[in-house]
């Protein structure tokens, strides 16, 4: 990672602070993400579109500390991740996948699945939390007891959006979680989102990458495009 002295002072009160952030594709030749300086804020909706392959889910797994970067470094809350504190920033800055990963079992199980992690077992499991987020979806408790398997695209994507807001994260990091939902799912999916958000009182932020123009603006109040691993102003080609 580059040293911190090289580049100017953290914003102040920024929750994820970019720089110079970078990515190479496997074979370490290509740039699948051209160096990148971003802030992220807190009350911040940001949107970004681009095509398909321009870097945006690269950009948001990068952010996510699912894939490690080529170069450049990543400041939550001002300050680095050590390795062994990547599994606790996963908690606080959650990334939802365009088609979940459920584990075998029922919903239920999937909820509580996160509170097995070691970094989450000093937390509890809420199942008053984890059923107002589902009603909220339009689930009623019965809903808890269905087996993952036998779920729909939408119920599915339903279930992993509750089993990380019940975290209650500062940060999410959403991948076009709607693309492949119908209209329905996809409302229900907007409306938590939505909750979360404004639970937050103005503490939580979130980056929503869609292909649909009426949903980034929509769902947000700042516009990024991507280009080629670029990121640009909404307004940019």
């Amino acid at each position: 990672m580059s040293s911190s002295t090289s580049f100017p002072t953290p914003t102040p009160q920024a929750l994820l602070d970019v720089r110079q952030l970078s990515r190479l594709d496997p074979t370490g030749v290509t740039q699948l993400l051209k160096p990148t300086d971003f802030v992220l804020m807190p009350g911040a909706q940001i949107a970004i579109t681009g095509s398909s392959g321009s870097g945006k889910s690269v950009f948001l797994r990068t952010l996510a500390m699912l894939d490690a970067p080529a170069s450049g470094e990543i400041l939550w809350q001002h300050q680095p991740v050590p390795n062994d504190m990547i599994p606790a920033y996963r908690t606080c800055v959650c990334y939802l996948a365009q088609r979940p990963a459920l584990i075998e079992g029922t919903v239920l199980d999937n909820l509580q699945f996160p509170y097995t992690l070691r970094s989450l077992r000093k937390r509890t499991f809420n199942l008053n939390v984890a059923t107002e987020l589902l009603a909220r979806a339009g689930k009623d408790a019965s809903f808890l007891s269905k087996p993952a398997g036998d779920l729909s695209g939408g119920e599915s994507q339903i279930v992993a959006l509750v089993r990380a807001l019940q975290l209650e994260p500062q940060v999410m990091l959403f991948d076009e979680p709607t693309s492949a939902l119908d209209p329905q799912s996809a409302g229900a999916v907007e409306s938590l989102v939505r909750h979360w958000f404004d639970a937050g009182a103005g503490s939580r932020a979130y980056i929503w990458v869609s292909h649909d123009p009426q949903q980034a603006k929509r769902m947000s109040t700042v516009h990024l495009t991507m280009n080629k691993g670029v990121l640009l102003s909404g307004d940019a080609p």
